[in-house]
């Protein structure tokens, strides 16, 4: 089964750690990718830009209305994903417990239920 995990944290904490600690985070990651990769679990990830750069879109009565920042207030934000194919929701659990990031904001854990792949 396939499982995204959603990486939630605060634009700018990676930069508030001193240097060891940031050193740590770094590899605590490599880490666990390396894991994921040699199990053959990981499947993707991918980091995304500041929340500065985010625009979100929505229809109301068929006119797009377009503003600047992401959708909600909130001190976290959706900073990035890896998809993990694993045996169980706890396997998939697990690793998103041992994330980093999960120590300073949030780690949310899905079922991918269906993926869309372009035409070849």
């Amino acid at each position: 089964m396939k499982y995204m995990l959603l990486i939630h944290n605060r634009p700018g904490y990676v930069g508030e750690l001193s240097d060891a600690d940031r050193e740590a985070l770094m590899s605590e990651v490599e880490a666990i990718m390396k894991e994921l990769t040699a199990s053959g679990e990981f499947v993707r990830g991918e980091a995304l830009a500041d929340p500065s750069a985010t625009r979100t879109v929505k229809v109301r009565d068929g006119v797009p209305a377009v503003t600047d920042g992401p959708f909600i207030e909130a001190k976290e934000h959706f900073a990035g994903h890896i998809i993990v194919d694993v045996d169980s929701l706890e396997r998939a659990t697990e690793i998103a417990a041992r994330w980093p990031d999960a120590k300073y904001a949030a780690m949310e854990v899905r079922e991918v239920i269906h993926v869309s792949e372009p035409e070849a």
